[in-house]
């Protein structure tokens, strides 16, 4: 997912437009993310655009609402295009320390925007894009959805809020949702409170049109939660993560990473033993250090407010490119493709509590 990455004093507002397409039909701001060929992936010139167009919008007194959606069929957003911000930091250049402070005020400014914003979560939903719509006011899946934060995978952690929105899930389900970076469907979105209301996907051009008839009266977010009450649902049945919840609540409520791989290695339970095998694996194939520091920011994380939560992700960044395992993760998996990443450390076992505990020091909770 290889975006065009601009250099400064070349225009990029023609490529930038059409990344992003803005209209307005109905009172409305309809926002589509329009690089579909790259799942929609964030670029620094996407945020930006985004950006203004929604400081625009909240001093239009003709625009009411705002619509966010995905072009293509696959995603709504996959994330953040993190091979720009990989080329970024290998050539010596600063667009991966500016995109994470820019993105992070789209999202902030999207969870406290001043009028009610409708994000339309069909196909892949990751990383950055859970970023821009866990702000929104009314969140919609669909059968299509795949919601996760994915980021230890490539040695990085859920940022975008992250720290925010996952410890306040129901349980431990949050945590095991970062540490893991497993995704989830429309049922268990809607289960965790990570989304609203369900919608087939065949159902959204209906949704279009009647939002393009709408009638709107004084409050427009009851306006629009009334249209999404005739075509919608806020509850599914069989949640895989309900079934799954007493286990996750005691294995990710354990003091650290090394002692839930540990003890999910124990279980012999039958209806939980596979399941247990399973996330054991796969914690054991992420990095270590990125899980040691996720699982200690979502905890913070969990006594700190939104604006907090932000400061305390722009705090790691700023040392993650050097010290943490991002570079090497986007080597082994996007670069060089042998999916054989070199962690550091390289196991569980040899995760330092004050190696993970360093990356916290001096942490200043004022949002700049």
């Amino acid at each position: 997912m290889t975006a065009q990455v601009f250099s400064p004093g070349t225009s990029s507002m023609d490529a930038t437009q059409n990344e992003v397409l803005a209209e307005v039909r109905n009172h409305i701001g309809h926002l589509t993310l329009n690089r579909p060929a790259g799942l929609n992936a964030l670029t620094l010139d996407m945020v930006r655009t985004l950006q203004r167009q929604l400081d625009v919008w909240a001093q239009d007194s003709q625009v009411h609402a705002v619509v966010m959606r995905g072009a293509g069929e696959k995603a709504f957003c996959a994330g953040g295009d993190i091979r720009s911000l990989y080329d970024s930091f290998k050539n010596g250049d600063t667009l991966h320390e500016d995109f994470f402070v820019e993105e992070y005020a789209l999202d902030l400014a999207i969870h406290d925007y001043c009028k009610p914003v409708l994000a339309l979560m069909d196909g892949f939903v990751l990383g950055g894009g859970m970023g821009l719509v866990q702000g929104a006011d009314l969140r919609v899946v669909t059968e299509k959805s795949r919601l996760a934060m994915p980021e230890v995978a490539i040695g990085y952690f859920p940022d975008v809020g992250g720290s925010h929105f996952l410890p306040r899930v129901p349980g431990e389900l949050g945590i095991y949702l970062g540490v893991s970076g497993v995704q989830i469907r429309a049922a268990d979105a809607l289960y965790c409170g990570l989304a609203d209301w369900y919608l087939e996907s065949s159902k959204l051009g209906t949704l279009d049109e009647q939002l393009d008839q709408l009638q709107w009266h004084d409050t427009p977010l009851k306006d629009l939660q009334g249209l999404l009450a005739k075509l919608a649902v806020q509850h599914l049945p069989d949640a895989p993560l309900s079934v799954l919840r007493p286990a996750i609540d005691h294995f990710f409520a354990l003091p650290d990473v090394p002692s839930i791989v540990e003890q999910l290695r124990e279980v012999t339970v039958a209806d939980s033993h596979e399941w247990a095998l399973t996330t054991a694996d796969l914690l054991e194939s992420r990095s270590p250090l990125a899980m040691g520091v996720t699982l200690e920011m979502l905890r913070r994380g969990r006594h700190l407010s939104l604006e907090h939560c932000f400061a305390l992700e722009l705090h790691l960044d700023r040392q993650w490119f050097e010290r943490g395992d991002l570079i090497e993760g986007v080597r082994a998996l996007l670069i060089d493709k042998d999916k054989s990443p070199r962690w550091n450390p390289p196991t569980l076992q040899a995760l330092d509590a004050g190696h993970v505990a360093s990356f916290f020091s001096g942490f200043d909770p004022s949002w700049s």
